[in-house]
């Protein structure tokens, strides 16, 4: 092992194209707080977390939307404790008209219990929320493939 020790994920920061929406998105989906945020026309941004720890960052500072295609982020995952709260999520998701990858809550793989829901951000930046165990008994929608690694 090298000189670092004990190694847990910090926060994502992610481009935005309309900070406003997708504020208003990640707080309503994921129930975020806004711990800082800039607001000079040319300088936008928000730090977003729960229970005062950093969790996601949003800068307006793009156009256009997420490519799947080119290299680098290829989707943020946010662990629940239930499928009951992964379904209330998706609720939310429906009422706010998001895009989902695939119908309802799907198992990451075949015969597995852990899954959730797969979606895209306003920006087409693709999210998934799941749990570790209540996905089953729903059928795997990438036979022999991790189902996050494809959609």
């Amino acid at each position: 092992m090298g000189a670092i020790g004990t190694l847990e994920t910090g926060h994502v920061g992610l481009n935005v194209t309309d900070l406003e929406r997708s504020l208003a998105f990640y707080r309503a989906v994921f129930g975020f707080e806004v711990m800082a945020e800039g607001k000079e026309e040319d300088r936008r941004w928000a730090f977003l977390g729960r229970e005062g720890r950093l969790l996601v960052t949003l800068w307006q500072q793009s156009t256009g939307s997420f490519d799947t295609a080119a290299p680098g982020l290829h989707h943020l995952s946010f662990q629940v404790g239930t499928i009951d709260e992964v379904n209330a999520a998706a609720e939310v998701l429906r009422a706010l008209g998001a895009e989902f990858a695939h119908d309802g809550v799907v198992p990451h793989g075949e015969g597995g219990t852990s899954g959730g829901i797969f979606f895209a951000d306003p920006d087409g930046t693709r999210l998934e929320i799941y749990a570790p165990s209540g996905a089953d008994p729903a059928d795997a929608p990438t036979p022999g493939a991790p189902t996050c690694g494809f959609f």
